[in-house]
């Protein structure tokens, strides 16, 4: 176990307060650990997951269909071929990178 002095604003401290109440934990260490246990399974990786690989095999096993014409297969109008599209290059270069710590 590892101790840490962690500074927290008002507003994770209350939160994590509620975790505590909430699930009758002994302390804020406990209620930390809690969130981050919960947050790993949130973010973990699907493909890692049992159910998403035997979802992905069922899938693979599936007929495809070929669609040449998606807008007159789906009854969309000429107009609207594309029209919501919009480039994603300048919007993916002028957007601000995240800090990876």
């Amino acid at each position: 176990m590892v101790n840490a002095l962690v500074e927290i604003d008002e507003n994770t401290n209350r939160v994590l307060n509620i975790v505590k109440a909430k699930y009758g934990l002994r302390d804020k260490g406990e209620a930390i650990e809690l969130v981050v246990r919960e947050y790993i399974d949130y973010e973990d990786e699907p493909e890692l997951k049992p159910e998403f690989i035997k979802k992905m095999a069922e899938i693979s096993g599936q007929k495809s269909i070929l669609v040449r014409d998606f807008a007159s297969r789906y009854g969309l109008k000429a107009s609207q071929k594309g029209a919501h599209r919009q480039p994603l290059r300048p919007y993916i270069q002028d957007r601000p990178r995240k800090k990876v710590c």
